[in-house]
């Protein structure tokens, strides 16, 4: 008996999760609607939309055009009802952005500051973090705390941050990073993160790997093996590895005996595919690269090797995963104009035909990582409704 009623009350979870995941996702929906898609009846639709607007996560929105009948009321998701915010730790920055249940940025900030593992930094970590709080201009009732995400491997318990070349810090506890914060507070890989944010809307089963082309090469691997809408965190479907290393995809071997890579191998794709071979060219500013390069021939010569390059890996990891291979990172965000040919040099080199339609651009260009890291409050919070 008391099994048929833990059953019961996981069912009414189960319905009201997919609900509220199907208002969040289709932005203006009705309770007809709801009920067609979900194969749910009316009566089950009409309670758990009831509960959702009394606990001020649905909202009605006037109605839709009558088409024949009684007009259908507009149900809208109160996105503002829960909001959280995402600091990217970077070698040299701190990026910052504010989300909500809607999983768009809706504020977003990036200051130069070196990072440096002291108490001062820290510190000062802490305090912009409560100015960016501050800055939203969002009662802190419906505030669910800090995402913080950083380059380098975490302990599969969220403890440790057992290393990161870019910071120069190894097994340093996570809570260094927050002890200054008065907030809930997680911290996640800044590749993981950025798939957090590329996933966050996906509808349907997949499998995609997220390759991060910045100042490091990395990624993460997404898997969705389910069929049903309701909502589960990216972060339980990414693909960790026995050790957090996964997606260190910056060392695998490009070229036996190739270029140093600064881990102290030879040939790693790091050394032909990070973001710091492009900027380094124009006073370590990306965005210089690529506005100089319609006009500069060495420029050009530099970026086409990249590509050969790009599409070695990107042909490689396709061919491990045959999964859709996203474009992220630094680079990422300025490939659009460059992504036919990209795709181009990657047929070239397909086995199972000339199609490299599976290479994808990134959504999000601006601040991923921290809007990554703040969506794992917010992915927490929809699995509580």
């Amino acid at each position: 008996m008391l099994s048929k009623r833990a059953s019961n009350i996981e069912v009414k979870r189960i319905n009201r999760n997919q609900v509220y995941w199907l208002i969040n996702q289709r932005e203006r929906t009705s309770k007809p609607e709801i009920a067609a898609f979900l194969g749910l009846s009316m009566p089950t639709v009409l309670q758990n939309v009831d509960e959702l607007i009394e606990r001020g996560l649905v909202i009605e929105a006037g109605t839709f055009e009558s088409t024949g009948g009684r007009k259908a009321k507009i149900l809208s998701a109160n996105y503002a009802a829960r909001f959280a915010i995402g600091i990217d730790i970077t070698q040299n920055h701190i990026g910052l952005a504010l989300t909500d249940l809607s999983g768009k940025v809706h504020l977003h900030r990036r200051l130069q500051k070196p990072f440096d593992d002291s108490e001062s930094y820290y510190r000062e970590l802490g305090e912009l973090a409560m100015v960016f709080l501050r800055e939203t201009g969002r009662a802190v009732d419906g505030f669910l705390g800090f995402g913080i995400s950083i380059p380098g491997i975490i302990s599969l318990d969220g403890q440790i941050i057992t290393h990161s070349h870019a910071l120069g810090i190894a097994g340093v506890p996570c809570h260094r990073f927050y002890e200054f914060i008065p907030y809930p507070c997680v911290l996640t890989n800044d590749a993981n993160a950025a798939m957090i944010a590329e996933m966050y809307h996906n509808p349907g089963p997949m499998t995609a790997i997220y390759f991060s082309l910045s100042n490091y090469v990395g990624g993460a691997i997404f898997t969705q093996a389910t069929q049903d809408f309701e909502h589960k965190p990216v972060y339980d479907r990414l693909f960790l590895g026995d050790h957090c290393r996964s997606g260190e995809f910056g060392h695998m071997t490009l070229f036996p005996a190739g270029s140093p890579c600064y881990c102290g191998k030879q040939g790693c794709i790091d050394s032909y595919c990070s973001a710091r071979l492009l900027s380094g060219l124009t006073g370590n500013k990306l965005e210089s690269f690529f506005l100089e390069l319609p006009s500069d021939t060495a420029l050009q010569d530099v970026w086409s090797r990249y590509l050969d390059h790009l599409a070695i890996a990107v042909n490689s990891l396709h061919m491990a995963f045959d999964s859709p291979v996203i474009i992220g990172g630094y680079v990422g965000s300025f490939m659009e104009p460059h992504l036919f040919d990209l795709q181009q040099r990657a047929s070239q080199l397909n086995t199972f035909g000339q199609d490299a339609s599976y290479i994808r651009l990134c959504q999000f260009k601006v601040e991923a990582s921290a809007l990554g890291a703040a969506l794992r409050h917010i992915e927490a919070f929809i699995q509580t409704i």
